[in-house]
């Protein structure tokens, strides 16, 4: 017997996306965000943040894989990685895969996706008893802007797990923010951001890469599929100061890793950067590769 009720996310004012629930785990309201995590029928358990899929049990897999492997695959020696956001824990659970990584910091704006995921998804929040693992709660664009004051350490890589533009995640499309980003990279460093749909969001689409243009020697987009964001195609900008995602890509890297992958894989690997035509045209000339 089926429920009746259903989690429906509104993308825009021509399209939604809804989910059969069976029950709602956690539904709250705090300083940043309201955050909901509710047991579906088909997707197994998902985290909300104001109304937004953030993840699904089925599919968080696909988005955590391409935004950790990718650029710690290219990098030949990532010691030090910095993820800001990813309060689920899924990005630094994969970086902390990788056996060199000397340590992750994670800067998380809001206590509260924590807790809710180490409460009731641990299949992502697992990590956060990590050893290398430096959670710290705080507001990231002021994290950056006040690490790259008299630190000798930089990052090799920094991943910027974050939610759509709104709210407290708006900040994190802005090109002060990349500065600082660049900044607290060291010489040869990676920075890969979430990238918004290349479907219905083309003008912030447009507008993150063309920072990243400007800032970074290398600067391109990469794709992937999954099943619960709108539109299934999905994106993150890649910036680097250095390496190149292709010709630096080190598959032999791959076999390092205990226990696989679901979804990235060497071919993964070379053919996310392969963009269609009609993504071309959005951002094609602030591609540097």
């Amino acid at each position: 017997m089926h429920s009746d009720l259903w989690v429906k996310e509104v993308i825009d004012e021509n399209f939604a996306a809804s989910f059969r629930v069976e029950r709602t785990l956690f539904s709250a309201k705090g300083p940043f965000q309201t955050v909901d995590i509710v047991e579906t029928k088909g997707h197994g358990r998902m985290l909300l943040n104001d109304g937004m899929v953030m993840l699904s049990e089925r599919d968080e897999h696909v988005y955590h894989e391409m935004m950790a492997h990718v650029p710690l695959m290219v990098h030949p020696n990532p010691k030090r990685v910095l993820v800001i956001g990813g309060g689920d824990g899924g990005t630094a659970r994969e970086v902390l895969r990788h056996p060199q990584i000397e340590k992750c910091v994670m800067v998380e704006i809001d206590q509260l996706v924590v807790d809710a995921c180490k409460e009731h998804i641990p299949q992502t929040a697992s990590v956060f008893g990590h050893p290398k693992l430096e959670l710290i709660i705080g507001d990231g664009v002021d994290y950056v802007a006040q690490y790259k004051k008299g630190r000798d350490q930089k990052f090799d890589v920094i991943l910027v797990d974050s939610t759509d533009p709104v709210g407290p995640a708006q900040p994190l499309f802005g090109p002060e923010f990349y500065q600082n980003i660049y900044d607290c990279l060291a010489d040869d460093g990676i920075v890969v951001s979430q990238g918004e749909s290349p479907y219905y969001h083309q003008e912030m689409q447009r507008t993150l890469i063309k920072i990243i243009w400007e800032k970074f020697p290398v600067a391109t987009l990469l794709n992937f599929h999954n099943m619960t964001y709108p539109g299934g195609l999905w994106s993150f900008s890649f910036g680097s100061k250095k390496y190149h995602p292709e010709r630096d890509f080190r598959p032999s890297g791959l076999a390092t890793i205990k226990g696989g992958f679901r979804y990235y894989n060497e071919n993964v690997h070379r053919a996310c950067f392969a963009l269609p035509n009609f993504q071309l045209e959005n951002v094609g000339q602030f591609l540097k590769i």
